[in-house]
Parts: C-alpha cells; sequence; structure tokens
C-alpha cells in the first residue's frame, strides 16, 4: 500500500489552511449530548479536490440543531459540517452521519498496519468464539484478538502492530477481535462508518469530507487520552487548523497507564506499540467499514 511521504504530509496540511466550509463542534462530555458548545470555524481538507468533485451540496442541517442554535449562512462553495465527539457503545449507538469510529492503541492501528502490509482486508468482530468460527470459513484467515487489553489463550497474535509489521499478510485476511475498537464499530447503526487511528488520521478525513456530510460523529472507542487526541487532531484538520499532537496526547504521556506501556511489562504489548500507534499520517488511506453476515469488512480506500 502506498505511504503518505513527509513532502505529501506537509503539503496536505497546506491544502487544510484553504477551504470554504463552515463547521458546528458539538463538544460532549463522554457520551452525553445533552449540552453541546457550537463554534462556527472555518476550514476545508478538500479543497484540491473541488474541482473533480460533484459540487452538489451535501445535506442541510438545520434540523438537526438544538432550537437554540444559530444557524450559519450557507453560500455558495460553504456548506455547514456539524461534528460531534462520542465515547464507546452508548456513544456509537447515538451516532449519526458519517461515523468515525477511532482505536488508537491499539485496533485500528493494527489494521492500517496490516493492510498497509499486503493483507486482503481485516474483518472485524465481537468475541473470540466469532473470530475461531469465521476464520475457520475464511481461506487464509489469521487471528488477532485480545480481551481487556491482554493476550487470549491459543491466539498468539494479539493486537499489536509491532506483531503484525513481522507477518507476510499479502493477500490474506486478518480476523479482528479487541475490547474497544471492534465493539463500538459493531454498535454503529448508521452504513457509513470508518475506522480509524493516527496513523490513517488525514486520510480519513479527507474521506469523511469527500462524502459531503452533514453530520460527522467522532467516536473515541475507549475514554482513553489517545483516543479523544485523535478525535481532536481530526476535528482540527477539518478546522483547516495545524494541531499541536504533543500538546494533544500530553493526558497519555502523563499517565501511569502509558509509563506501565511503555515498561514492556504489559503482556502482548510491546513497547515499540506505542511508537508505531502515535505517528500520525503514515498512510494516504482511510479504512471504511461495511457490514457482512456475522462480521464487518474493513478495506483500504
Amino acid at each position: 500500500m502506498p505511504f503518505a511521504g513527509i513532502d505529501q504530509k506537509h503539503l496536505a496540511r497546506a491544502h487544510l489552511a484553504r477551504g470554504h466550509a463552515v463547521v458546528e463542534v458539538q463538544a460532549s462530555t463522554r457520551d452525553d449530548q445533552g449540552h453541546r458548545d457550537r463554534v462556527a470555524v472555518l476550514g476545508h481538507v478538500l479543497a484540491p479536490f473541488q474541482a473533480q468533485a460533484d459540487h452538489t451540496h451535501g445535506a442541510a442541517v438545520g434540523d438537526l440543531l438544538e432550537p437554540e442554535g444559530t444557524r450559519l449562512p450557507t453560500d455558495v462553495g460553504t456548506r455547514h459540517v456539524n461534528i460531534i465527539h462520542a465515547t464507546g457503545v452508548e456513544g456509537a449507538r447515538q451516532a449519526r452521519g458519517t461515523v468515525v469510529v477511532i482505536d488508537v492503541l491499539r485496533s485500528f492501528t493494527v489494521s492500517a498496519y496490516a493492510l498497509a502490509g499486503g493483507a486482503r482486508e481485516c474483518r472485524l468482530v465481537r468475541t473470540v468464539d466469532e473470530a475461531h468460527a469465521l476464520a475457520q470459513r475464511t481461506e487464509g484467515a489469521v487471528i488477532c484478538a485480545e480481551e481487556d487489553g491482554l493476550p487470549v489463550e491459543g491466539i498468539p497474535l494479539s493486537n499489536s502492530p509491532t506483531m503484525v509489521r513481522e507477518l507476510d499478510l499479502n493477500g490474506r485476511v486478518l480476523i479482528q477481535r479487541s475490547t474497544a475498537g471492534t465493539q463500538v464499530a459493531a454498535a454503529v447503526t448508521g452504513g457509513d462508518i470508518l475506522a480509524a487511528s493516527l496513523v490513517v488520521a488525514a486520510a480519513t478525513v479527507q474521506a469523511c469530507l469527500l462524502r459531503k456530510p452533514g453530520t460527522i460523529t467522532l467516536i473515541a472507542s475507549a475514554d482513553h487520552p489517545e483516543d479523544h487526541a485523535c478525535a481532536r487532531y481530526m476535528e482540527a484538520l477539518i478546522r483547516g487548523e495545524h494541531p499541536d499532537l504533543d500538546v494533544l496526547l500530553k493526558p497519555l504521556r502523563e499517565s501511569e497507564r502509558y509509563r506501565r506501556l511503555k515498561s514492556g511489562t504489559w503482556p502482548g504489548f510491546p513497547p515499540s506499540d506505542l511508537d508505531l500507534s502515535l505517528r500520525t499520517d503514515v498512510f494516504d488511506f482511510a479504512m471504511p467499514v461495511v457490514g457482512e453476515a456475522g462480521y464487518l469488512r474493513l478495506t483500504a480506500s
């Protein structure tokens, strides 16, 4: 799969500063969408693609706004994007519009490295039993699983990007079960879903805005600072800002959890997983998710 080089990344970020999309941000505490702060800002990741994309405006979001909200004017070349932040399974059940499910440590980082390493697709399931059953009927399947962040007995491959990178996955199918990411993705009721992590953040934002959505829901799979940081990073890209990821990740790096992960004492979690997971915009593909019988299919697009 193609990598996003340094020059490409800087060029993409230059594009973020240009554009004309009006963004209404609905910030939430955990899954509670009852109280939201709306901020009108400018920015559009996709300005360079405008000439080749359909110029028909996306659906209006006036009917999605609270009665007390101020509607922003819509001009030719501008449109509303309503951003909602949510967390966990309950947040997924209430998600609207284009939905991005974020799992940085480590499920959807693993997916990205697997696809970049030649995997044909990833198949997401909710339980270890489902993973075994799906593997039995899937030629070339490799199971990647963890429960409560720990390796699963009898399955040598945990949700580790370090381990996944060492495998020859060319043309194979990675079956993933995780405690957060796969559960949250399965809880989304809408049909327009993307999986994301920091390594595909900018490409995911581009994929979202190419859809010209009225609403984007950014879901942190777990109430962990890295998932929230990724959501805020993506929000800033949509605004056309240049987010400081070090600031966004400071709560993670100051946590006891981070120190333990860095120490190498967490089973199934090589310390190198942190470095691989906390890099931004490594790959230039997004990861759409579609439902199939008994699993969710995740591919590179």
